[in-house]
């Protein structure tokens, strides 16, 4: 985003009624605050407990890290323009935001491809799990998943950068994002419109691709348990990964949906809120209600910590 003539930016937010702000700021604040804690704590305990210690926790430990770093990258700036009225967001400002939600966005589908790749070997090929999926290629599986999310945002990065903004500085959004700040450029927009797109949708093919072959062989292998129960179980052990990837993908669609004008607006803000405030607040009670380690590690750290206490 090359500075013409603009150094800073103004964001409309989602409304200028006064009420509703209020109602918005205390709806995000509470999300913000439970999707951090709730992937603190699924870190942490990842962390201090024994029993945590398998490919599935690392990759979990990673992705709460994700969700945080995501969520903090867009929802505290909005919070506090609601509570100052200060609309304005300077050019660097802006420029990192958008670097940041995309650099985390984009890894994550990588890393939900990776999960899934995980949870293919621990069903599908139980007898060599352990050995394959070491930590050594825990590693460099995530150590992939980052720099495949920067090689997939340098590209429309670094033609935005060159873009120019010579009349018009208001952002029709609540953060800084790609679609509202192509509109309101001076420059041509259409290759980096159609580089974009191309970017995101060859994320989201090759990350689902991954995603819904892996789950082929692990259903084709579940089917072919003998009892109910090893099925069950077998099941129960994707279903929380299963739920968070049919969130992620599920909310991308309606950004390729092609609205009407009136409408696009609207869905691009809709959707930027589920993805970064409801769905990382979701997301650790998700693994949490649904993994019975996971809630045995959280009852015994809190019986550690009274008991801590009572001394």
């Amino acid at each position: 985003m090359r500075n013409n003539t603009v150094t800073t930016f103004i964001l409309l937010g989602l409304t200028d009624d006064q009420q509703l702000q209020v109602l918005i700021f205390v709806f995000l604040f509470l999300t913000y605050t439970l999707s951090v804690t709730g992937n603190l704590t699924i870190i942490t305990l990842i962390l201090v407990d024994s029993h945590l210690k398998t490919a599935m926790y690392y990759f979990l430990k990673h992705f709460a890290f994700l969700e945080i770093s995501f969520t903090s990258a867009c929802i505290p700036r909005y919070l506090y323009n609601i509570a100052t009225d200060d609309k304005m967001i300077t050019y660097n400002a802006c420029a990192s935001q958008v670097l940041f939600t995309d650099l985390f966005g984009v890894t994550e589908f990588f890393l939900l491809a990776a999960m899934s790749y995980d949870r293919y070997m621990a069903i599908c090929k139980p007898l060599h799990y352990v050995t394959i999926m070491s930590s050594t290629v825990c590693r460099k599986l995530v150590f992939c998943c980052w720099v495949a999310g920067l090689c997939v945002i340098i590209p429309p990065l670094s033609l935005g950068l060159n873009l120019e903004f010579c009349d018009s500085n208001i952002i029709d959004h609540f953060i800084c994002d790609a679609s509202p700040l192509l509109k309101i450029s001076c420059s041509s927009t259409w290759f980096m419109e159609q580089t974009v797109i191309t970017c995101a949708v060859l994320t989201l093919i090759m990350t689902l691709i991954c995603v819904v072959l892996s789950y082929v062989y692990i259903i084709k292998t579940i089917l072919g348990f003998p009892s109910v129960q090893q099925k069950k179980k077998a099941f129960s052990t994707c279903s929380s990964h299963m739920i968070v990837v049919s969130i992620s993908y599920g909310s991308c669609i309606f950004i390729y949906i092609k609205p009407s004008a009136k409408d696009e607006v609207a869905i691009n803000k809709g959707v930027t809120v589920l993805t970064t405030s409801i769905a990382p607040m979701l997301n650790p009670f998700i693994y949490t209600l649904r993994n019975k380690q996971v809630k045995q590690a959280f009852k015994d750290s809190v019986k550690r910590i009274i008991i801590f206490c009572k001394k």
